[in-house]
């Protein structure tokens, strides 16, 4: 992600002295940016933007500035400043008055690696911030009758993250695996019901990346639970596939966990696992999740088994490494979230839950009780790693 940096110097500093302190302070960060000084026509055009407040004396300057500014680029204001030449003080009036009109703004101050780290952080999450904006996620059939409470406020999505939404009707879907000739699997499995049902799954696999194609989608949600009537078999395969080539793919039609997961594939260049809570010890803060697929570029290992609910089909059992990992969702007009951060204590392969599964023990172990009494919905995301704070910072920005 590019970063450019723009400038404001007020006249009354002696030029010279002001670019050595610029040159001396800007080298000090090892950041590598483009310099653009006090020309801003390109403001808002590229990546991370940063306003450089060389001196002091540059607020009225600024503030002339703003509506242009504001008209090309929606990102939050980040003033970078030295503390030289009252550098730091106009940046606080200038973030006093950005404040005062409920305009997002953050003054980057500190010792040369604070600054550098924060940077590095703000430009991941305008980089996921471009790339969630033109998104477009299909809704393939309706979501689940179950799923009361998972909806999801278009208008809002597409105002605030750019993201627009196509619905695609089950029945389109399939027509189009009915279409699809015979396919070989490179899966086998010793079971001889899964291995029957392998040749189907890939058919769906492969009708889904048709309707990607077709409507250029950069995810979609599936209404999976009614091809269990219709074809006699299950989206597991093809969703943990899809989900592993930087499609998002996600389960029965939830359209605030496929908004989740794109979150998180713009930010980590993973979708996450979507799950739902099996068991949870509000005592401890320990969490069963499961479901029966999840992407095969999140887990180790995987083996192939029958769709829980359904018992045909092929579902996933994966395995995915132990350590840290991150819970998230957001809600369907980004008015809520949960992030909590955890360790991934073991695998297990219990028959009588969904195929893949997880116990996580959260580290702040009060964090269970929102399962119990205001959770977002049934289904979570998990992703690996600690990421509570980059996917907090992303929020900020909307």
């Amino acid at each position: 992600m590019k970063t450019s940096i723009f400038s404001l110097t007020s006249e009354l500093h002696d030029e010279q002295s002001v670019s050595h302190v610029t040159q001396d302070f800007l080298n000090s960060l090892q950041l590598t940016y483009d310099w653009k000084g006090d020309n801003f026509s390109e403001y808002g055009k590229t990546g991370l933007d940063l306003i450089y407040v060389r001196t002091g004396g540059t607020e009225g300057i600024f503030k002339k500035l703003l509506p242009t500014l504001q008209k090309q680029s929606s990102q939050p204001f980040y003033l970078l400043t030295s503390g030289k030449s009252n550098s730091l003080a106009a940046s606080m009036e200038i973030l006093s008055y950005l404040t005062q009109h409920h305009i997002k703004g953050e003054i980057l101050h500190g010792t040369s690696d604070y600054i550098t780290a924060r940077i590095q952080q703000l430009s991941q999450v305008t980089h996921a911030r471009k790339q969630l904006q033109g998104c477009q996620l299909g809704i393939i059939g309706q979501p689940s009758d179950w799923l009361i409470s998972s909806t999801v406020d278009k208008d809002i999505i597409r105002q605030q993250l750019g993201i627009d939404f196509v619905d695609i009707p089950i029945q389109e879907l399939e027509k189009t695996i009915l279409s699809i000739t015979e396919l070989s699997s490179k899966e086998t499995s010793h079971i001889e019901s899964i291995r029957c049902a392998l040749p189907d799954a890939e058919r769906i696999y492969t009708a889904l990346k048709i309707l990607v194609e077709r409507y250029r989608l950069q995810g979609f949600t599936l209404r999976c639970f009614d091809l269990l009537t219709s074809i006699r078999n299950t989206g597991c395969l093809a969703l943990a596939r899809i989900n592993s080539e930087g499609i998002v793919a996600g389960c029965e039609g939830d359209i605030p966990a496929m908004l989740s997961m794109t979150i998180v594939q713009s930010l980590f260049g993973i979708s996450g696992f979507q799950a739902n809570p099996a068991h949870i010890n509000p005592e401890t803060g320990e969490i069963l999740f499961a479901h029966c697929t999840i992407p095969f570029n999140m887990v180790e290992r995987y083996e192939l088994d029958t769709h829980f609910e359904s018992g045909i089909g092929v579902g996933i059992r994966g395995y995915m490494k132990k350590g840290p990992v991150t819970i998230f969702k957001a809600s369907g007009n980004l008015s809520r979230s949960f992030i909590a951060e955890g360790e991934l204590v073991h695998n297990q392969a219990k028959p009588d839950l969904c195929r893949t599964q997880q116990v996580i023990q959260l580290l702040e172990k009060n964090q269970a009780n929102y399962f119990l009494t205001h959770p977002i919905g049934n289904h979570h995301i998990i992703l690996p790693g600690h990421q509570k704070a980059l996917l907090e910072e992303l929020l900020k920005t909307i």
